[in-house]
């Protein structure tokens, strides 16, 4: 799978507000057979997004027309539990190219950068903004650059 290099990332904001999002969660172990990193993005969050009848729920936020973007926002604590590469997998396979969290398990941390999407962690004030301006429209488009230092 070819990785997308960029940066300069515009995109809306897809809010997933939900604390303490664990690897499981993200893509269910019953999912982990395959060893290619292609179709994963299918099943992320499987649990949240589908009925036991494989119906999409209309509740969760991907099934929601209204919010499709490359940057995915969680709440606090995003890729905690186990340190399965999946995780990363399905969520860059699912087409999000960045995941903006209060925090990030290192593991979960390291196997997102290896394939090359980004992590931005938030503060409290832009948690409150982002809130906020989703209250107010559903929308919420950001620009993200990144910035390299290169210490010598």
């Amino acid at each position: 799978m070819a990785y997308d290099k960029f940066t300069k990332l515009t995109s809306s904001a897809v809010p997933l507000p939900i604390e303490n999002v664990d690897t499981d969660q993200i893509i269910p172990a019953r999912f982990l057979k395959a060893t290619e990193r292609k179709g994963f993005g299918d099943n992320l969050f499987r649990d949240w997004r589908y009925n036991q009848d494989n119906t999409p729920k209309e509740d969760f936020v991907l099934n929601n027309e209204t919010y499709k973007g490359k940057i995915l926002v969680g709440g606090k604590n995003f890729g905690s539990g186990s340190s399965r590469e999946h995780a990363a997998w399905a969520i860059y396979d699912y087409g999000f190219r960045c995941v903006i969290s209060s925090f990030f398990a290192d593991i979960f941390k390291n196997n997102c950068l290896n394939i090359g999407y980004y992590l931005y962690r938030y503060l409290k004030l832009f948690w409150q903004r982002f809130s906020k301006q989703l209250k107010q429209t559903q929308r919420f488009r950001l620009l993200l650059t990144l910035r390299i230092k290169l210490f010598l």
